[in-house]
């Protein structure tokens, strides 16, 4: 969700041609492995690009629109690209680079003077550079409850509550993924343009590529408009609908709807380093240069093991974080890639610089393996090699990764023991719990029975019940959530309840419900 799936993490009856030519092939194979894939990892609705040579030579929809909703998904049907919005971000910054209104080594306080982070040393040096390459020392997600769900903060005041949220690790000692610095990013794309990051995006990117079918957030979409639903998988395997979410607090982060349509013109710029197409004004988005900043590594990420034999092919030698983008090697081939991710939906958009070669891949689900196995029967057609059953291979690290959470969840739920009673009367425990960063929590007692309301998010309120002693099971009223925790009162050596901490109750849970780094303190009865 930003809500991210990493690709290496233990991670033609219809075909649409633009300009037809019989050097500019596709797996003939590919329509069918994407119902392969749609089956296999039990995913409704799923659109796929594929540009060569600067032209799209596959643009087609599958399946339908959500689990409960039988229309079908076309080239036209917008997704949300959640996380991919990061590289429309990093790009829009490049364009201001180009412009002579920002250089990525310009310090954040020169261009937001109000800027701070908990350490002055990162307020001093963070450079803008830093807030698109995840190694602010910030943990993973830190601070997304801010926005995610939606809350009361503007765009702003979530910049300004990073001045509470710890370091993890040293100022640029590795790679950790989060949504937060983006929205600096978005501020400052503002600052430096002078518009409105929505209206820059619109009119200096959609506008002049022809993204005529993408929206900046769930809001914009209006009823009766070609879109998907995205669909949760619980634990039993069935699917739930889940609404559309929007982070109008942290535009540059995630949140974008588009088609592969659009996306395919998308990735086609992107492959030809900024160029529009011949007649149109302007006639590049960004230099070349500034494409190559985009795509060079700013921060490694450690590469794990193959979760099974059948995906170490897939294994890159190396991998890192540029500007806004991923970049890692397959078969010897550079990969400059993005994925995204948000309640129901994930997507990948993945770069072959030296073959001209780029894939689009929109789902109505939340499964990466999908959207992997998809890309990289591409690229083995593309390549000549020998085809490998990415299916298949990805279907064993499903397996893999289903039972491993099986055995974290059972675990959580060994932990219950509701013999053992809560230390106090239920009322007890009603008071406004506060965290420095994201605000106030207020318990309340009704009825017999505790409640909790984030006081920033409307959805994110629910019913308290005992779980272990002084340690309850918070039980969201919004199911679509998917964020259920527990919740574990602190109480002083005279048995005050003085603070309460927080834990997701599920392995399934999104790390995107930070709320392990939550330090709420008690701060009225």
């Amino acid at each position: 969700m930003a809500i991210q799936a990493l690709r290496y993490q233990t991670i033609l009856a219809a075909m649409l041609l633009a300009g037809t030519s019989s050097a500019l092939a596709v797996p003939s194979d590919l329509a069918a492995v994407v119902e392969k894939a749609r089956a296999t990892f039990n995913v409704p609705g799923m659109a796929v690009a594929v540009i060569k040579d600067g032209k799209v030579v596959f643009e087609q929809g599958f399946g339908q629109r959500a689990v409960n909703d039988a229309r079908k998904v076309d080239a036209h049907t917008m997704f949300c690209i959640a996380s991919n919005t990061k590289s429309v971000t990093a790009t829009a910054m490049a364009m201001l680079v180009d412009e002579g209104k920002l250089h990525m080594d310009d310090r954040v306080v020169d261009h937001l003077p109000w800027f701070a982070m908990a350490e002055p040393y990162a307020t001093r040096e963070t450079r803008l550079r830093d807030i698109l390459a995840h190694r602010s020392g910030l943990g993973s997600h830190a601070g997304d409850l801010l926005f995610l769900p939606a809350t009361s903060y503007n765009t702003r005041e979530v910049v300004e509550h990073l001045r509470y949220l710890p370091l993890s690790t040293g100022f640029r000692d590795s790679f950790a993924y989060e949504n937060i610095m983006y929205a600096v990013a978005t501020l400052i794309v503002e600052q430096a343009s002078g518009q409105s990051y929505g209206d820059f995006i619109r009119e200096r990117i959609f506008k002049p590529l022809g993204m005529t079918e993408s929206r900046m957030d769930a809001t914009e979409l209006k009823p009766g408009d070609n879109v998907v639903m995205g669909n949760f998988p619980e634990a039993d395997g069935s699917l739930m609908p889940v609404a559309p979410l929007a982070w109008k607090n942290n535009p540059g982060a995630a949140g974008i709807y588009s088609s592969v349509h659009d996306m395919a013109l998308w990735a086609r710029m992107q492959l030809d380093e900024g160029r529009l197409p011949a007649g149109s004004k302007p006639g590049r988005l960004f230099s070349a240069q500034a494409q190559q900043q985009m795509f060079t590594v700013v921060t490694p990420i450690d590469i794990d093991s193959a979760p099974v034999p059948a995906l170490q092919a897939a294994q890159p030698n190396a991998f890192g974080y540029a500007e806004g983008w991923f970049v890692s090697d397959f078969r010897g081939h550079r990969l400059v890639w993005h994925t995204g991710g948000f309640p129901g939906q994930v997507s990948e958009v993945t770069l072959v610089p030296d073959r001209h070669l780029a894939i689009v891949v929109l789902t109505n689900q939340e499964s990466e393996d999908a959207f992997n196995a998809i890309t990289e029967h591409v690229i083995d057609d593309d390549l000549g090699v020998a085809p490998t059953d990415w299916v298949e291979a990805y279907a064993q690290r499903v397996a893999l990764h289903e039972t491993a959470l099986r055995k974290k969840d059972k675990a959580i739920e060994a932990t219950r023991d509701t013999s053992v009673k809560p230390a106090l009367p239920l009322g007890d425990y009603a008071g406004t719990y506060r965290d420095s960063w994201y605000g106030d929590v207020a318990v309340t007692l009704d009825h017999g029975a505790l409640h909790a309301y984030f006081t920033r998010s409307s959805r994110m309120t629910g019913t308290l019940n005992p779980w272990h002693g002084d340690t309850f099971a918070l039980k969201l009223d919004d199911r679509q959530l998917h964020a259920d925790a527990l919740a574990t009162f602190k109480l002083d050596a005279s048995h005050h309840v003085v603070g309460m901490a927080l834990q997701r109750a599920s392995a399934r849970s999104a790390a995107a419900y930070d709320y392990q780094d939550l330090d709420l303190k008690r701060v009225s009865p």
